[in-house]
């Protein structure tokens, strides 16, 4: 799949950064965006001239700080400096546009609802976010901005993936190093979704998931969440084995061949349901009542003698059991490595009570606001305006 990837503001930029430094196969295309000055000069792998910096003439570099509605505002005076940056590097051939932003901050979370409209607007293809949205920890006006750019976007982009960092945080983790760590795990598991389909060094897939697959699972918009889960290759745990038997031992089980292979396969399709269920019940992107899911996409990654269809197929049938979802696709990628991973996608997602409690946080911070502001009290500088438009209750 072929992807464009905005990075917007400070920690988008370091994301996307990691997306270009893991990409080996150019298949990714990338610019960041920011309004402070430092941030940009900060990333090691985007090209300079594909970094640009917006609201000069207003922040002079410096940032917007935690106004968002200020990050709105200089996004939709300056829009066209992005997208020039963006038809610089070329969209001829993309598949879909994936902007990379925090939503707790200024920049990121008050520019990328109006770039994604922006966007729709002029392109035919798909607009996707990867929203970052803040601990509780990280204080409440965080939380307060992204529930406002949360509430927009959700209704502008063609679909919102959600990364929560309140159930990635480890207890007494810096916060420099919970974000290094956080980036890395975004980078991980949407980079080798985003790769899907394309032909790599092991060739195509047997039951190929390609970027229709993807879309298509991602058009229900709204929220979505992704599941990931390894293990170590059976192959390579069977050769782990093997080295250390002696050499009657390995002559007497080429005897057993065949039934060897039996136990191998047995062995392989077990796996990958066991890979598939702990990717939907561990640790999730967002965490949620993933039954509430409205469609569902099953990626299986790692050596090509790995892809087995009975697991895939038991896999599915597990899924078809947990969600009540519309569709449900799955298939596989082949890559050289020597690890087996499962990635799921549980796209348009209902239920998700840390959103929700996001949004009703936002709500008694905003009815604070109002009091304060009759008071004659200001907590925040953009008071209690909406991001752009109406908010949704």
């Amino acid at each position: 799949m072929r992807i464009f990837f905005i990075g917007f503001g400070q920690a988008g930029g370091k994301v996307v950064d990691m997306f270009v430094e893991q990409d080996k196969t150019h298949l990714f295309r990338a610019i960041a965006v920011n309004t402070a000055r430092t941030d940009l000069l900060g990333l090691k792998q985007i090209p300079m001239k594909d970094r640009v910096l917006i609201g000069q003439t207003v922040v002079k570099g410096h940032g917007v700080g935690t106004e968002n509605a200020l990050g709105a505002k200089i996004t939709r005076d300056e829009v066209d400096s992005i997208v020039t940056a963006i038809e610089a590097i070329g969209t001829h051939d993309i598949d879909a546009f994936v902007i990379v932003a925090g939503l707790g901050g200024g920049t990121g979370s008050g520019g990328t609802p109006v770039l994604a409209q922006y966007l729709k607007s002029l392109y035919e293809e798909p607009v996707y976010a990867i929203g970052i949205i803040p601990s509780p920890d990280e204080g409440r006006l965080y939380s307060y901005n992204a529930a406002r750019s949360l509430t927009t976007l959700v209704n502008v982009a063609d679909n919102t993936f959600i990364f929560d960092n309140a159930a990635w945080r480890k207890e007494g983790e810096s916060i420099k190093t919970a974000y290094d760590r956080i980036n890395d795990e975004i980078a991980r598991r949407f980079g080798v979704l985003f790769r899907a389909g394309e032909v790599g060094q092991q060739g195509i897939g047997e039951m190929v998931v390609d970027s229709s697959e993807i879309i298509n699972t991602l058009r229900g918009g709204g929220i979505t969440t992704v599941g990931f889960a390894k293990t170590e290759a059976v192959s390579q745990r069977l050769k782990q084995r093997q080295g250390s038997l002696s050499g009657i031992l390995r002559n007497l089980r080429k005897k057993e061949d065949g039934a060897e292979q039996q136990l191998l396969g047995d062995d392989r399709s077990s796996k990958i349901l066991s890979l598939v269920r702990s990717a939907v019940l561990g640790r999730l992107t967002l965490p949620c009542n993933y039954r509430s899911a409205g469609r569902a996409l099953i990626l299986l990654v790692g050596p090509p003698g790995e892809m087995d269809r009975k697991g895939v197929e038991k896999a599915r049938a597990w899924i078809e059991e947990q969600i009540d979802a519309d569709e449900i696709r799955s298939g596989d990628y082949p890559i050289r490595s020597n690890y087996v991973a499962a990635i799921v996608v549980l796209a348009s997602v209902a239920d998700a009570p840390r959103v929700r409690d996001l949004l009703e946080m936002a709500k008694e911070t905003r009815e604070e606001l109002a009091k304060e502001k009759l008071d004659g009290k200001t907590m925040f500088k953009d008071g209690i305006e909406p991001l752009f438009g109406e908010e949704t209750e």
